[in-house]
């Protein structure tokens, strides 16, 4: 076993990647490692030819995968766009591993990102020594991808300044970088693409210009619509999580998941359930990545604090990290919503007390 925190997802599910390449017998596009159709196997699980298990990587909708993979198939690049938590970035990763067998590739897009870490930086030992040079050149992930002709990922691209998200431009239309230093240029090799992410509610941070945004395709990426989908998505990646860090899953667990999904849906859909009673909303995302983060701190609490037995006072004090984000505005909203929907309840008595307990 690994003593690394996280491995790439290409190591983690080496087994079925090269199990969906051994009876890969259709068309592949050039430097792909698998055909389109295994990518969105791999993407969405199945079994393959020789009976292998393909577990699902994502949970959702199956055309939104097809369309993503078609998009990578062609010279254009792809924007997955979506609330935070709507798994943007896990879906790029596996995406990346699948198509390139490398997704290692990243450029975290950040307020403080400049052109040098899009384009290519210099070794400033080499640059004083024997002037501009391509010994002296420093390549980013994304000019090593135009390189070896592999995918590039892109993280969080809204929150990169506009000048520098518009460095990708000429990448994206043209498939060249220049090097203006060396009037040189280094030209993508076939199999280069790039998948960005952006999420909906950062939209306004640096938003895209329209001459960069006409590059991407875009796919939404929604929450889940079904309860019972995102539950099923909560589940697998706690009991996943809980594994991978040595924390026992308890009987319970599901029933505390339905309990928190439900809470989550309707403060996050500012009404109950049933449509009875309208609420207002808290100033969080609480998003199905929220909800995963919420059991499994509470798993780790119950493991070391309450000899693994996994309570409601676990997952309360959990909850109010997730839903309080504004001390002020937040608590008012819980508060309201304790006392107008969780007090009558039925089977929610202790998610009341144990909330009111620590507000």
């Amino acid at each position: 076993m690994s003593n690394l925190l996280r491995q790439p997802v290409e190591v983690t599910y080496q087994d079925e990647l090269a199990a969906l390449k051994a009876c890969d017998d259709k068309a592949k596009p050039v430097q792909w490692q698998l055909s389109p159709q295994a990518v969105v196997t791999y993407l969405m699980g199945g079994k393959t030819r020789d009976g292998v298990e393909i577990s699902s990587k994502y949970i959702g909708n199956r055309r939104l995968i097809e369309t993503a993979v078609a998009t990578l198939a062609t010279d254009r690049a792809l924007l997955l766009l979506g609330v935070p938590g709507t798994a943007k970035s896990w879906v790029s990763e596996h995406l990346t591993a699948a198509i390139s067998g490398d997704s290692t590739r990243i450029i975290q897009c950040t307020a403080g990102t400049d052109e040098n870490q899009i384009r290519y930086g210099w070794n400033y030992a080499q640059l004083l020594a024997h002037g501009p040079s391509t010994d002296a050149i420093v390549p980013t992930p994304l000019f090593r991808a135009m390189q070896d002709g592999t995918l590039c990922r892109l993280e969080e691209l809204t929150r990169m300044g506009s000048d520098v998200q518009d460095t990708l431009i000429t990448v994206l239309s043209e498939k060249m970088m220049p090097i203006a230093e060396l009037n040189d240029a280094v030209y993508a090799k076939a199999g280069f693409n790039v998948i960005a992410t952006a999420n909906n509610k950062d939209k306004g941070v640096n938003e895209l210009s329209s001459a960069l945004k006409r590059r991407f395709n875009v796919v939404v990426l929604p929450l889940p619509d079904d309860m019972d989908e995102e539950v099923q998505i909560v589940s697998r990646r706690v009991s996943e999580m809980g594994d991978k860090l040595g924390l026992p899953v308890p009987k319970n667990t599901l029933e505390e998941i339905q309990k928190v999904i439900t809470i989550f849906r309707e403060l996050r859909g500012g009404e109950t359930l049933d449509g009875q009673t309208a609420l207002k909303a808290p100033t969080g995302n609480l998003s199905t990545a929220e909800a995963i983060a919420v059991m499994v701190g509470s798993l780790s609490q119950a493991n070391w604090f309450n000899q693994g037995k996994l309570s409601v006072e676990d997952v309360s004090s959990n909850l109010i990290g997730a839903i309080v984000k504004d001390p002020v505005q937040d608590k008012l909203v819980l508060e309201e919503y304790l006392e107008t929907v969780l007090k009558k309840r039925k089977g929610y008595q202790q998610y009341y007390h144990g909330l009111n307990e620590q507000l």
